[in-house]
């Protein structure tokens, strides 16, 4: 049996930043155990690789949540990584902090030291942006951010034009001093490749002797005696393992499954472990509720003039930009595909943004089940507008579906059941076309193919959001921070209650979801974290 100072259970977007974080000074011993394999891959390291990994189970847990009522009964499926940087080896990489609003609403839940102002200098950290350091961008951090504005698709700068003409601002930089406006997105990406969690700080500090990084090794539950946390049972090559943590066990392993070892360790809603065979320790309801995500909806243009469609999709295309990556690392396939977009109001009276806006010059209208090839788009020009209400109230619940860790768990989102979702769902559609009918896009457009301008009235718009709408992949709240009132599961310091010696630092701990992509506000709770670790907090 092994002992350490730390274990950190998942080595993805937060794991990997925390173990680099805490082995720095080569004072504490780490274990950091992670159930997939290395990032070391061609297609995750190519930014438009991520198609690939989509539905890979090599690198994906490839989660599917249960049938949603709101979605006509249909499931919504979840990517969640399954590698060396988690999600963030497989996302699109659009590198979002969100709005300054989202980090005060948390410490307005009970959370000192998480407002805005807490927290931008852990973004600063984490980054380096390729406009250089100012009072709110970093420039020698662990990530690498870049701008998309250079490499593009012209229709990107089409629709950047529409939507100011619809009355929307132009952010200079929503990362930075301006958050509210329109603009090519920035990619956590630079140079053609990818910059993960893995590689921007677990790689660099694989080189320490006191960090050892264990892939391959599935964690069971994690071990109290006496109302602590001390150690680790996990598998790896068809053992059974146990490894034990002097100072701390930290659940980073994601908004699905934190919340599901902690089920299984005997640390969840006493009626539902004792409902799969598990022995109750703590009764801890608030372990695996307060789910959100945001739902999102794409409508689907086809264009007059040529898209990467065009590009993409005849074998002869693929080949030149498959070979213009190799040689110049440069290209549609160097950047994301989601390549414009903004934080925006959808009607006058607003107190705050409530939609954030994507573009994307290509379409996939009839995608085969179980594959999303970036590289085998529509065989007809065509382009995708769609929206996310940044800020839904709707809120569900991850179980464990057994004691065996090998069982996928129980999703359900429980999309649209706050009353007011659907209202924001068809406010962002309609902004959608807002700005499809500026002249700026409308000239390009020769038909809206999904869903279809027969689709206007409200009913019709709700019944096509129920058919179509789906994740935009952002899960978090499962073992909510806030004051210890059995509705949050950790505390402002991420140490879960009734449990000394155990923390998450994931996405499971956000209050509430922010208003955009996650990944970046994960990475830098994590770089908190970290600080308030080694402050002894």
């Amino acid at each position: 049996m092994a002992t350490f100072d730390y274990i950190i259970i998942g080595a993805g977007s937060a794991g990997a930043v925390l173990a680099d974080r805490l082995s720095a000074s080569g004072r504490l011993s780490v274990l950091l155990l992670e159930a997939g394999g290395s990032d070391r891959r061609f297609m995750i390291r190519m930014p438009a690789g991520y198609g690939h990994s989509f539905y890979n189970p090599n690198v994906n847990w490839c989660f599917w949540t249960g049938p949603q009522e709101a979605l006509a009964g249909r499931q919504s499926y979840w990517p969640r990584g399954k590698v060396l940087g988690g999600s963030s080896s497989i996302n699109a990489m659009v590198w979002v902090r969100g709005q300054s609003g989202d980090f005060d609403d948390w410490q307005a839940h009970g959370n000192p030291g998480w407002g805005w102002d807490d927290v931008l200098p852990h973004f600063r950290a984490i980054e380096s942006w390729e406009g250089g350091e100012d009072a709110f961008r970093g420039g020698s951090g662990g990530v690498r951010v870049s701008s998309m504005a250079g490499s593009v698709h012209p229709l990107s700068h089409s629709w950047l034009a529409a939507a100011k003409s619809a009355g929307f601002a132009e952010s200079p930089d929503y990362n930075g001093a301006t958050a509210e406006g329109v603009s090519i997105y920035q990619i956590s990406a630079a140079k053609g490749l990818r910059s993960s969690s893995a590689t921007a700080f677990l790689h660099p500090a694989m080189r320490r002797a006191n960090l050892r990084v264990e892939t391959g090794a599935l964690v069971h539950r994690v071990v109290t005696r006496d109302g602590r946390a001390t150690g680790v049972e996990y598998a790896q090559n068809g053992q059974i393992l146990t490894a034990t943590a002097r100072a701390e066990v930290i659940l980073s392993a994601g908004a699905v499954l934190s919340p599901v070892i902690l089920q299984r360790s005997g640390l969840g809603p006493g009626a539902l472990l004792q409902e799969k065979g598990v022995a109750v320790i703590r009764d801890l309801p608030a372990i695996g509720a307060n789910l959100q995500d945001h739902l999102g909806i794409d409508y689907l243009f086809r264009s007059r003039v040529p898209t990467l469609n065009s590009q993409l999709r005849p074998w002869l295309g693929r080949v030149m930009l498959g070979l213009r990556y190799m040689l110049m690392r440069d290209g549609p396939l160097a950047i994301s595909v989601n390549q414009a977009g903004g934080f925006v109001r959808s009607r006058p009276g607003l107190d705050r943004v409530d939609q954030q806006l994507y573009f994307s010059p290509a379409s996939y209208s009839k995608p085969t089940p179980g594959r999303r090839r970036l590289t085998l788009p529509d065989p007809f020009p065509g382009f995708f507008i769609g929206i996310q209400p940044c800020r839904p109230e709707s809120r569900g619940r991850i179980s464990l579906a057994s004691a065996d860790p090998h069982d996928a768990p129980l999703i359900e989102p429980n999309y649209l059941s706050a009353p007011g979702d659907m209202a924001q769902m068809i406010d962002g559609v309609r902004l959608i076309r807002r700005i499809a009918e500026r002249p700026e896009i409308a000239r390009y457009i020769e038909a809206e193919m999904q869903p279809g301008p027969d689709i206007s009235d409200e009913e019709a718009l709700i019944e096509d959001i129920r058919a179509r709408s789906g994740s935009v992949f952002h899960a978090c709240g499962t073992c909510r921070m806030g004051p210890d009132d059995g509705s949050n599961a950790v505390d402002a310091q991420l140490r879960l209650y009734g449990v000394d010696g155990l923390r998450v630092v994931d996405a499971s701990a956000f209050p509430n979801v922010t208003s955009g992509n996650i990944n970046a506000p994960v990475i830098m709770l994590a770089d908190r974290a970290a600080s308030l670790i080694l402050a002894g907090n």
